[in-house]
């Protein structure tokens, strides 16, 4: 299993509309490097959920349940899109600044690259993470 982190806008797409929804197609990603991890996605995957701009913290946690398929939104079949579901919320957020403060995550990719909208996480990160979250 691997472990991955999207954001998204809470204005545009919250966690809680995911967890309302029930599950979403995670489409409209127009860069390469977001797509290509969108592509090495697989069912069962855990996805962190993290609420980009206006709050800046991980939320939630997604499970992916349908590997990569073409964007039903692009018109490349390049561009592909995975479908999420919801697995479980954060009781309490984590910022950004908790990531950025607590030495165990000083080369996750959301410090890293932080333009990135689909990044992988190593399972160490991803612990760290459930444990500042739960």
């Amino acid at each position: 299993m691997q472990h991955w982190l999207v954001k998204s806008e809470p204005e545009t797409y919250a966690w809680t509309d995911l967890v309302q929804d029930g599950r979403t197609c995670w489409d409209g990603v127009r860069n390469y490097q977001a797509r290509n991890n969108l592509q090495q996605m697989q069912p069962g995957d855990l996805v962190l959920f993290y609420h980009s701009v206006s709050e800046k913290a991980v939320v939630g946690i997604a499970q992916v349940d349908k590997a990569a398929y073409p964007d039903p939104t692009a018109d490349d079949p390049r561009w592909v899109a995975v479908d999420l579901v919801p697995f479980r919320d954060f009781k309490v957020p984590v910022t950004l600044e908790q990531i950025k403060q607590d030495r165990r995550l000083q080369e996750i990719a959301l410090l890293r690259q932080s333009r990135l909208s689909v990044m992988p996480l190593k399972a160490e990160e991803f612990d760290v993470l459930l444990a500042l979250g739960n």
